[in-house]
């Protein structure tokens, strides 16, 4: 192998190395924008498909997944109906939850649910299913009910 071609290759490798190592771009996000839509398809479906159906597709389908958005299903009093990055939660009653800065962030998103209808909620730390670290997000929420469905986007 001559030195050029060896270099030539090193270079690959080390430039695939380096984009593999990087945060992800913003072309891997999912944008404020694509938050709501994907929130008002989530209550179209819901409305159309009851409960049950609806929350088993947040969960555990592919229709309400792209990037790093998902769908968070609750009921008002905090008790998880359908997470689309963490079946685990389903069940739980999340509302006492907080961030690693203090913040009741379930009970802030149940907050915009409830006094305002629909809304952006104010920015909270959350794991990123992206880079799987602790990062700062907001949730876009509308109210179906007595629960409500949101998308985040992470900053």
């Amino acid at each position: 192998m001559k030195i050029f071609d060896l270099f030539k290759c090193l270079l690959g490798i080390v430039t695939l190395a380096a984009a593999m190592a990087s945060p992800a771009s913003a072309a891997e996000r999912g944008t404020a924008a694509e938050a709501e839509a994907m929130v008002k398809k989530a209550v179209a479906y819901l409305k159309t498909n009851g409960k049950a159906k609806a929350a088993e597709e947040f969960t555990s389908g592919t229709s309400f997944k792209d990037r790093d958005l998902y769908i968070s299903y609750y009921e008002m009093g905090g008790t998880v109906i359908a997470h689309g990055a963490n079946a685990k939660l389903v069940g739980k009653n999340l509302i006492g939850l907080k961030d690693p800065e203090g913040r009741l962030f379930i009970q802030m998103i149940v907050d915009v649910a409830k006094n305002k209808g629909k809304g952006w909620t104010d920015i909270y730390k959350f794991r990123d299913p992206l880079t799987d670290k602790l990062a700062e997000k907001v949730i876009y929420v509308e109210r179906v009910d007595d629960t409500w469905i949101g998308v985040g986007v992470y900053k």
